[in-house]
């Protein structure tokens, strides 16, 4: 009886530790988050923000601080969580309309077979994702622009951004991740994703701690040689040996010098030499002013 009462006792300790845990957990992610949102000015009062949920850990975890954030909000906002039915086969369809009612969460399922055009026009071992991913925003836009949303919040966090920074510059040759909050192509809709100041790892675990009903994507999840997993990989070998490093790089990405690039697109490198000219011009007035205030 009385080794049942200690074990019982020890099992409570565990639960209101890991309980300690997951409230620290959510401070500093709804902190992170909330520097984002400020700091990218990403939702202003009477926005009604399109929160596009997966099923993955990543956009159940923005959901859910988004949520939180707003209870105690400067600014009165609306948040919608949608998700794309792309009929995946076994895709259980039940399991977020179930989630999101439970949670009082307005919510729409959008239903569009993009799986079966990815499958049918991908070749055999080609990467799904690039048309995946276009059908699936295209499909999002759509629903955005019909039903009045201002603000569509996706769920890519730092990790994400670090990886696409990788990606563009091993294999497209370009200076480029994803960025914060950005206008897309058409001039419609602003994009937001609250998620970048925020490790993937802590997602996870945040994830874990709500338990949250988890879908995995069999669309393109097994693709084990795409060319992010390779990044992925490599990123984690980085943070194993030089702890910080994805940190690091994700805050080079808010603190770029285009001076010390190569563009020049976006940096005028032949006004260079009229700023040299006026530069010297006025360094002459100035020697000028100081000997005829000597002479004074």
């Amino acid at each position: 009886m009385a080794k049942t009462a200690r074990l019982e006792v020890r099992r409570a300790g565990a639960g209101a530790k890991a309980s300690r845990t997951l409230t620290r957990l959510a401070a500093q992610l709804r902190g992170a988050v909330g520097r984002c949102i400020a700091d990218y000015r990403m939702i202003s009062a009477g926005d009604r923000v399109m929160v596009c949920l997966s099923g993955g850990k990543d956009s159940y975890t923005l959901l859910d601080l988004l949520l939180s954030l707003r209870r105690s909000a400067p600014v009165d906002f609306e948040l919608l969580a949608v998700n794309l039915d792309q009929k995946q086969p076994g895709f259980p369809a039940h399991v977020l309309p179930e989630y999101l009612s439970g949670a009082g969460v307005p919510f729409r399922i959008i239903e569009q077979d993009t799986y079966s055009v990815v499958k049918r026009v991908v070749p055999e071992g080609r990467t799904l994702c690039g048309l995946c991913s276009r059908l699936r925003r295209g499909a999002l836009y759509r629903f955005a622009a019909e039903n009045g949303i201002t603000k569509i919040a996706l769920g890519h966090h730092r990790d994400d951004i670090v990886e696409t920074l990788f990606l563009n510059l091993f294999f497209g040759g370009r200076l480029r991740a994803m960025a914060p909050k950005l206008l897309s192509e058409d001039g419609r809709h602003i994009v937001i994703r609250p998620l970048a100041y925020v490790a993937e790892r802590d997602i996870a675990r945040y994830a874990r701690g709500r338990a949250f009903p988890i879908i995995p994507c069999r669309l393109c999840g097994s693709q084990q040689n795409m060319q992010r997993v390779a990044v992925k990989n490599m990123l984690a070998a980085w943070e194993r040996d030089f702890p910080g490093r994805t940190r690091s790089i994700a805050s080079a990405l808010r603190n770029v010098e285009l001076e010390h690039l190569g563009d020049a697109r976006h940096f005028d490198f032949a006004g260079l030499d009229m700023r040299r000219t006026a530069a010297m011009s006025e360094r002459d007035e100035d020697e000028l002013a100081d000997r005829l205030d000597a002479l004074a």
